[in-house]
């Protein structure tokens, strides 16, 4: 059974020889003075609808169109092949002349590009899912966001009833009432930075000199829910990363292919067709 390493080797190996092989193909064809570039979109048009069927093999699974996981290396492969090809249509000009051309290579460079990044998250960030708090399901984190938040105010209650003083319930409301009310610091979790955790228990430890015996054991299980919960924003930060470059990615996509469509019927339109 071959490995994973072996299987990307072949596929990269693979991968080179074809664009080896179509960079020949249309230079061949471009010595017989025809024009390499009505070959090349083709070329690429029928590529793209390949890179663009992956989705639609998502949505369909009861299909024996192959395995999702091999339809993700096509997809991988054909997108950094597509990319030479592009060049190669565009003769190595990112931008070309033309208001047509121009919004077609600006889309297909954010399709790339996009789907570069996509990459790399889906290839780091269920790594990190998985190795820091409880993986929930996205859609019922606010669920769970507001079971803590309704924990967390239970418990600040408890500590004016029951040790007679606000200073618990102050700083709550200073500094950590807005933080349960929301999924906070986004940028923070995405690059793996833990200051407002660090923050926040530095300032409930600081505080601790000023409270009674039972307000004491309420901020211990106030902290517990402060660490709690930004497990959970951090979970929601990274989950809500992949499903939103997932829908730009296919968004730029789709606008790509409607401008790519009328891209050929103007070229041909005013070129005669092949």
């Amino acid at each position: 059974m071959r490995t994973l390493s072996s299987r990307r080797r072949n596929a990269i190996v693979l991968t080179i020889l074809a664009g080896a092989a179509i960079s020949l193909y249309l230079w061949a064809y471009s010595m017989r003075l025809a024009a390499s570039s009505y070959v090349s979109g083709w070329i690429l048009l029928c590529i793209m609808l390949v890179l663009m069927s992956y989705n639609l093999r998502k949505k369909l699974p009861f299909l024996p169109l192959l395995k999702s996981s091999t339809w993700l290396q096509i997809h991988i492969y054909l997108g950094f092949l597509s990319i030479l090809l592009f060049l190669q249509h565009t003769s190595f000009g990112l931008i070309p002349n033309g208001t047509l051309e121009s919004m077609l290579a600006a889309l297909y460079w954010l399709v790339a590009g996009s789907g570069i990044v996509g990459l790399f998250l889906t290839r780091t960030l269920p790594g990190r899912l998985s190795v820091r708090g409880e993986e929930l399901l996205f859609e019922r984190m606010p669920i769970y966001r507001r079971n803590i938040h309704e924990e967390a105010e239970r418990l600040v209650l408890a500590a004016v009833e029951e040790a007679g003083t606000t200073t618990l319930a102050d700083y709550y409301q200073r500094r950590l009432a807005n933080y349960f009310n929301g999924f906070r610091n986004f940028w923070h979790h995405l690059i793996e930075s833990k200051r407002p955790r660090h923050n926040l228990e530095t300032e409930l430890s600081d505080l601790d000199r000023y409270l009674s015996d039972r307000e004491r054991e309420i901020a211990s299980d106030l902290q517990e829910l402060v660490f709690v919960k930004d497990d959970l924003d951090y979970q929601h930060a990274l989950q809500k990363t992949l499903k939103g470059w997932l829908f730009i990615h296919i968004a730029f996509t789709y606008s790509l292919m409607i401008v790519a469509l009328v891209h050929v019927v103007v070229v041909h339109a005013f070129k005669g067709g092949l």
